[in-house]
């Protein structure tokens, strides 16, 4: 299956939700710009030490930038050059940390009435009771964190934060601390809890399976910077640039030279390792343009060894397999290009393809590069 790539984008009207710009050079770096619709889930993705997690810290009021303003729904919350900054507890944000941050001492049901301290003892319990039913906690209210499993701690964690009924729900690497089985568990209750709430929701993850599952749209960051924001896919195809492209974790990104543009057709033509590649029109990169491309894996296909079919016509380009590596179902194999090992295209087949083939190390094999998978972008020095 291929995505058919349709890169614009409807945003929604700027008049709700929460907006975020803010600017400093330390202790970290960042000069960002954040919008996220009521009822829209936003991921923010990028290396370690980027200026995620202080992008967050920030909205919730736990630190300040040299510069920026930061508003939601039409409320103020931060305003640097009118000295204007309220509080955590005034901006009601609901924050799930990365290690939770649970009470070790109280049980489930009392530490999320220590979020409650602003309703009437007698209306607490009731509050915990439905915020306990809500995260799928029911029978562990008496639980301290430590007779919890990890996610049922990320559980109590969501329910806490939920209990001020905030404006806008923040989470910090959400599902780093439990299993896969826990993981796929948490994403699906999340994807049914915001059918509930129609909160402004941000999540910070290094996982980019997290962020192309959940997210409406993800926030490229690196080094404070919003590199560029879309749906998943519009990232995943057509990365602005090569920083976006590896921050996706594409494996193909290469180097090649523009021939010409055929409107007629809807195809630009770039000439590549001594092959002359046909791809979806891209007129903005002249002739002549030395650009950087990129080609997701799924946009690879395999031909068939020794039976040749007509579809395989479009872009063939051959090599031979150089690494062959088998994970379950599927089998992921490194292509050296015209036998050249600095040359490396990836590729994923079924793991029952590669044995139908007779797939080894140094067996010749071809490939077709679809068209409408190959994207274009200017040149960029490398870091």
């Amino acid at each position: 299956m291929h995505w058919v790539i349709d890169v614009s984008v409807t945003m929604p009207k700027l008049d709700s939700g929460l907006k975020v710009r803010v600017q400093q050079e330390k202790p970290v770096p960042l000069n960002s710009e954040i919008y996220c619709a009521p009822g829209e889930l936003i991921v923010l993705i990028g290396p370690s030490g980027g200026g995620k997690t202080t992008l967050l810290r920030m909205i919730a009021g736990l630190a300040n930038p040299a510069k920026g303003q930061i508003s939601c729904d039409g409320e103020i919350w931060l305003d640097i050059e009118q000295g204007k900054s309220l509080s955590p507890q005034h901006r009601r944000i609901g924050y799930v940390f990365q290690d939770y941050a649970l009470f070790p001492h109280m049980s489930a049901a009392r530490n999320i009435e220590a979020a409650l301290l602003h309703l009437p003892k007698s209306k607490r319990r009731e509050k915990s009771s439905a915020l306990i039913e809500m995260v799928n906690l029911s029978g562990l209210e008496s639980r301290l964190p430590a007779q919890l499993s990890g996610g049922q701690r990320q559980r109590v964690a969501l329910a806490r934060a939920l209990a001020r009924d905030p404006k806008v729900l923040l989470m910090d690497e959400p599902f780093s601390a439990v299993d896969q089985v826990t993981r796929r568990k948490l994403q699906y209750e999340l994807v049914q809890l915001r059918q509930r709430i129609n909160l402004p929701i941000i999540i910070v993850t290094h996982d980019l399976n997290d962020a192309m599952l959940l997210a409406d749209r993800i926030y490229a960051v690196s080094r404070g910077v919003t590199l560029q924001n879309g749906p998943p896919m519009e990232l995943i195809c057509c990365p602005d640039n090569v920083s976006v492209a590896r921050l996706m974790n594409l494996q193909n990104i290469f180097e090649g030279r523009v021939i010409d543009h055929d409107e007629g057709k809807e195809i630009t033509r770039i000439q590549w390792l001594g092959y002359e590649l046909e791809v979806r029109l891209q007129k903005k990169h002249s002739p002549g343009a030395t650009v950087d491309w990129a080609i997701p894996r799924s946009y690879i296909v395999l031909h068939r060894r020794h039976r040749p079919s007509q579809g395989e016509r479009e872009n063939p380009v051959h090599g031979v397999v150089g690494e062959l590596t088998v994970m379950g179902e599927n089998t992921v194999i490194s292509m050296w290009v015209n036998g050249h090992q600095e040359q490396r295209l990836s590729l994923v087949v079924s793991s029952h393809v590669a044995q139908r083939n007779f797939l080894s190390v140094e067996a010749d094999i071809s490939v077709s590069l679809l068209q409408q998978g190959v994207h274009l972008m200017p040149q960029q020095a490398n870091d």
